[in-house]
């Protein structure tokens, strides 16, 4: 049962390092299309900023407070369990404070023609009828005015 609670706790570590690991740049040029702005919508954008930080750190404080019960076999049990509870109860509770901010859906009609909707946190420097850039592409895009 100790071998099974190392292996609990070793991958709540990881879990809680993957979590924390960012995506670095990637490789090439970044493209930059110009476009007219159609329209403008208000959004919610979700976070998901602290994805799997309430896992961890309710998983160990589970494993804490499995600790401190029994002892023996039951310690193990209480551990593991404990650990798995922590993790579950501690996602719920990050899912309910992570909070939506404030957003824009844009469309841009771009200078070949395509409608390319975009996402991305309220700039108010945007208005419809103004020529702008599109930087980048797929999840990473923006709308900038040009200047």
């Amino acid at each position: 049962m100790r071998r099974i609670a190392s292996t609990a706790l070793g991958c709540v570590f990881v879990l809680g390092l993957a979590a924390c690991a960012t995506p670095g740049p990637q490789p090439g040029e970044m493209e930059v299309r110009r476009g007219t702005i159609e329209q403008i919508n208000a959004t919610q954008i979700q976070t998901n900023q602290h994805q799997g930080l309430g896992a961890v750190v309710g998983g160990v404080a589970g494993l804490g407070i499995g600790s401190l019960i029994g002892a023996g076999t039951g310690r193990d049990v209480a551990m593991v369990a404990g650990t798995i509870g922590g993790a579950l109860i501690g996602n719920e509770v990050q899912k309910k404070h992570d909070q939506p901010i404030p957003g824009q859906q844009i469309f841009v009609r771009t200078s070949s023609g395509v409608l390319v909707s975009i996402t991305q946190p309220v700039n108010a420097a945007l208005r419809v009828g103004q020529r702008v850039y599109i930087e980048g592409n797929g999840e990473g895009a923006r709308v900038v005015p040009q200047q």
